[in-house]
């Protein structure tokens, strides 16, 4: 009963018009016991209050998969915005069609965010409430918003985040990992070059790395963190997939492991992919014993002696030169 009465509460606030003037309001006939006590109890003023927003940029997160994971703030202020920037206006549609938010909808992504700037702008500066939302999470992280914001902050228009959904935040939270500090890299460059010197920057970080990952870019990635990380065969990762949704996963393993368990399987769904950070601090030189075995590891794979010690080299903070030394003492000159 107790859950009852607060959907019809939360359903009164939700589908009172925005901007009613307050005649309007006395005279409407309530739907329910529950809502002529919410009417008596709460003014004519009050209750215009609570359906205006300041003017203002408004960063709402939005779910990533779950419909019940918006929260109440995010609702409050999606009905109550002149306009909402959608990435995509049929996908956010659904969302506000569940939440019968009837809220104008403006499509706003990285083709026409430069485009739609100015007028945005504008009603921003004539006193409108203006939200942003991406297709799931946080808008501006790896989605649009990260530019208006920046214009918005530099024109003293405020900016206001209605927090929420984020796939990166829930991935780390449950990913097993160290959550004391962590990088997130969002999605790799696609040119070749960058994404390399990307991975090959975090392989040496001591912080947890966490990468956004499209389904169908997961072979590539793994490959490419296995070349890039000298301690691939037992680096941790978890690759995270489907959060929220029916279908989640959580895949626990060494990024050695994952390459080799993905290397037949096509996942569905985007990909939160993260990486433990390197155990071995910038400061901290290596031991004999170590770089033994990471070379012995490399020697194994196939790669030639020159190739096993630059990769051991990249991966740790040891000179490339002690490297060299000690594989030759090793291994002599195969």
């Amino acid at each position: 009963m107790a859950s009852l009465l607060r959907l019809q509460a939360l359903s009164l606030t939700l589908t009172s018009p925005r901007r009613l003037p307050s005649r309007i309001l006395r005279s409407a006939s309530p739907a329910s016991p529950l809502a002529r006590r919410f009417s008596a109890a709460a003014s004519p003023e009050q209750r215009a209050s609570e359906t205006d927003l300041e003017s203002g940029l408004y960063l709402v997160a939005t779910p990533i998969g779950n419909l019940e994971d918006i929260t109440l703030r995010a609702l409050r202020v999606l009905k109550c915005a002149h306009v909402i920037l959608s990435e995509d206006t049929r996908h956010s549609g659904k969302l506000l069609q569940h939440y019968n938010i009837k809220t104008p909808l403006l499509s706003f992504h990285k083709f026409n965010e430069r485009e739609r700037e100015p007028s945005i702008l504008k009603r921003l500066h004539e006193g409108e409430a203006v939200a942003v939302i991406s297709d799931a999470g946080t808008p501006g992280i790896s989605d649009p918003g990260m530019e208006l914001a920046r214009v918005c902050a530099s024109e003293k228009i405020p900016v206001i985040p209605i927090p929420g959904p984020s796939a990166a935040i829930a991935a780390l939270s449950a990913s097993g990992l160290p959550t004391d500090e962590f990088t997130f890299v969002g999605f790799l460059p696609k040119h070749g070059r960058s994404r390399k010197v990307r991975l090959e920057v975090s392989a040496r970080e001591a912080a947890t790395q966490i990468f956004y990952v499209p389904p169908h870019g997961i072979h590539q990635f793994l490959s490419d963190a296995a070349s890039s990380f000298g301690d691939s065969r037992y680096r941790p990762c978890v690759i995270a997939r489907e959060i929220t949704k029916l279908h989640e996963e959580f895949w626990r393993g060494t990024l050695g492991e994952a390459n080799e368990a993905f290397a037949t399987r096509q996942p569905k769904g985007e990909i939160t992919l993260l990486i433990e950070g390197n155990s071995i601090s910038a400061d901290e030189t290596p031991s004999d014993d170590f770089l033994e075995h990471e070379l012995k590891e490399m020697m194994a794979e196939g790669h030639a002696l020159s190739s096993a010690v630059k990769l051991v080299a990249e991966a740790t903070s040891a000179k490339k030169k002690d490297v060299y030394a000690l594989a030759l003492r090793l291994f002599g000159n195969e």
